[in-house]
C-alpha cells in the first residue's frame, strides 16, 4: 500500500518545523530528501516512523489511517546518523536480534542474517562484535539489521555523515544496489546532492520545512523549479545573479551579450540568473564574456579547486579540476557563456534551463 501524507505539519514551541508536506511514498519506492541542515529532513522521518506526531494533517498506508500509531506497532526499520548496535552481541546477533523479536525459526533466522550480510559486506565478520569492526562495517552492521527485518518502510538518516570522505564513496555505490533490489519503501536523507544524484531515485527537495521540488534526481538537479531548489541542489551553491532581458540582449554583472537561443520568445524586463559553478572558466572561447574580480578564498576539496571571488558587485564561485590554489587578494579573469545560463523569474521560478530543445520562457 501506499503511504500518502497530506498536509503533515509539525510545530514545536509555536515554531513551525514542517508546513503542509503532501507526499506518496508508493511500495518499492526509492525517495531520497534532499535538504540543508536544519530543513526538516529528521522531523519529517520520525513523522514517518511513528516517534512524533504530526501538529496537523493526514497520514495513511492504504485504508489505515496512522497518525496515532505508535513506532512499536509500525512496520518500519530506522537506520540513523551514528550507528546504534548492540556492543555486546556478535555482528551476527546483531543482525538477528529483531528477527528473534519476530519469533522467526532458527533456519529462517539464519538465512537472512547471511543473505544480508553479504549484501552488505560483512559476511566474513559475523563473530566479531562490533567495536572490532571500522566505522564503515559498523553502519553496514546497523544497515544490515534494518534489511534483515524486512519492514514496508526503511527509513535511513543520513546514514554516511559520519564516515570519512572514502568510506561514503564506497557505501554510496553500495547502497545503490542495495536499494535498486530492495523490497522495502526506501526513504533516504542526505545534506549532500551528490549523493542523492548517487543514489538516485526519486528527489524530494525540502527547505525550511516545506516540500519545494519532486522529481527523478537528474531531472530535478537539470531543471531547479526555484533558484532556492538551484542552490541547494548544488555543492557549492549554483551562482545566482540579477539580469535583464532587452532589445534581444541579455544584461548582467555590467555585461551584455545575445540572448541564447533558449531564452528567447519570453518578456523583456529583469529576471535573475543562474550559473553552475563548473561551468565559469578561465578559457576564453566564441560566444563567452569576460569577467574580472578579486579572488578571496581558494579551497581544496578532494580533486577540485574551489574559487570564491568578488566581482560586479557579487560573490561568485568557480569549481575546477585538480589542485589550483590562488592567493587571496589576487586578480581573477573568467570566462562565462550565456548558453549556460538557467533563467529564472523575479520570483525565483524557473523560466527556462540552457540545453532546452524548446524555448520554455513563460
Amino acid at each position: 500500500m501506499s503511504i500518502v501524507l497530506k498536509g503533515v505539519g509539525r510545530s514545536v514551541n509555536g515554531a513551525a518545523w514542517l508546513s503542509d508536506i503532501n507526499l506518496t511514498l508508493e511500495p518499492g519506492g526509492l525517495y531520497v530528501i534532499l535538504g540543508r541542515t536544519l530543513a526538516g529532513k529528521t522531523s519529517l522521518l520520525r513523522i514517518l516512523a511513528g516517534l512524533d506526531r504530526p501538529s496537523r494533517g493526514e497520514m495513511q498506508d492504504g485504508a489505515e489511517n496512522l497518525v496515532g500509531v505508535p513506532v512499536r506497532k509500525r512496520d518500519v526499520a530506522f537506520v540513523y546518523q551514528q550507528f546504534v548496535n548492540y556492543p555486546s552481541f556478535t555482528v551476527y546477533d546483531n543482525i538477528a536480534a529483531p528477527l528473534r523479536r519476530q519469533r522467526l525459526d532458527r533456519a529462517e533466522i539464519d538465512r537472512r542474517v547471511r543473505s544480508v550480510a553479504e549484501i552488505v559486506h560483512i559476511d566474513g565478520f559475523l563473530d566479531r562484535l562490533p567495536q572490532q569492526l571500522s566505522g564503515g562495517q559498523q553502519q553496514r552492521l546497523a544497515i544490515a539489521r534494518a534489511l534483515a527485518k524486512r519492514a514496508h518502510l526503511l527509513l535511513l538518516d543520513e546514514p554516511l555523515v559520519n564516515l570519512d570522505y572514502k568510506l561514503r564513496e564506497e557505501l554510496r555505490a553500495d547502497l545503490r544496489n542495495i536499494f535498486r533490489d530492495a523490497e522495502h519503501t526506501v526513504v533516504y536523507t542526505t545534506t549532500e546532492p551528490d549523493e542523492a544524484l548517487q543514489i538516485g531515485g526519486t528527489t524530494i527537495v525540502l527547505h525550511e520545512g516545506r516540500v519545494l521540488q519532486i522529481g527523478p534526481a537528474a531531472e530535478v538537479h537539470r531543471n531547479p523549479a526555484s533558484t532556492t531548489v538551484a542552490e541547494v541542489f548544488s555543492d557549492p551553491p549554483m551562482n545566482i545573479f540579477e539580469g535583464r532581458i532587452e532589445e534581444g540582449l541579455l544584461a548582467f554583472a555590467g555585461l551584455r551579450a545575445p540572448l541564447p537561443f533558449h531564452m528567447q520568445g519570453g518578456p523583456s524586463g529583469p529576471c535573475r540568473l543562474g550559473l553552475p559553478p563548473h561551468r565559469i572558466t578561465e578559457t576564453a572561447a566564441p560566444g563567452r564574456v569576460q569577467l574580472t574580480g578579486t579572488v578571496t578564498l581558494a579551497e581544496v576539496d578532494g580533486s577540485s579547486t574551489f574559487t570564491h571571488f568578488e566581482a560586479a558587485g557579487g560573490h561568485w564561485v568557480m569549481q575546477r579540476d585538480g589542485i589550483r590554489p590562488k592567493p587571496a587578494g589576487s586578480a581573477c579573469t573568467v570566462h562565462l557563456d550565456p548558453a549556460d545560463f538557467f533563467l529564472f523569474g523575479t520570483d525565483g521560478m524557473l523560466r527556462t534551463a540552457p540545453g532546452a530543445r524548446t524555448r520554455k520562457v513563460a
